[in-house]
């Protein structure tokens, strides 16, 4: 009886410690995810800060409501982006718990340079 509890709490231990979600392949190269035509840009600021600035065909779903936007973004490259990196993580944790194919463009800055970048070729 010992034994098999102890297997099951291992079994459970493992189970609970696995991520179910998709992640950015180490291989991806964000500036091709971000010039690609199919890509969501999603700028995750509030409304507020997006009307100052961002990136170009981006829009806006900030954070607290992304949840509840999440059926929209699926099916669809996604790239995320705020103005210090940290939203983004977060959205990134809420897409890829919801099955979302998500790429971090960690900021709009960033985002916008590759942005202006691919424009110059």
């Amino acid at each position: 009886m010992k034994n098999k509890l102890f297997g099951f709490v291992i079994i459970a231990f493992i189970v609970s410690s696995c991520k179910t979600y998709i992640s950015e392949p180490s291989h991806t190269n964000i500036k091709e995810i971000v010039s690609s035509p199919d890509a969501v840009l999603v700028d995750v600021r509030i409304p507020e800060q997006y009307l100052q600035g961002t990136a170009k065909g981006a829009i806006n779903i900030p954070l607290a409501e992304l949840q509840n936007n999440v059926e929209v973004l699926k099916n669809k490259k996604v790239v995320v982006f705020c103005n210090k990196g940290i939203q983004a993580d977060q959205a990134m944790e809420i897409l890829n718990r919801n099955g979302v194919e998500a790429y971090d463009g960690t900021t709009w800055k960033n985002v916008k340079a590759i942005q202006d970048e691919t424009d110059k070729k």
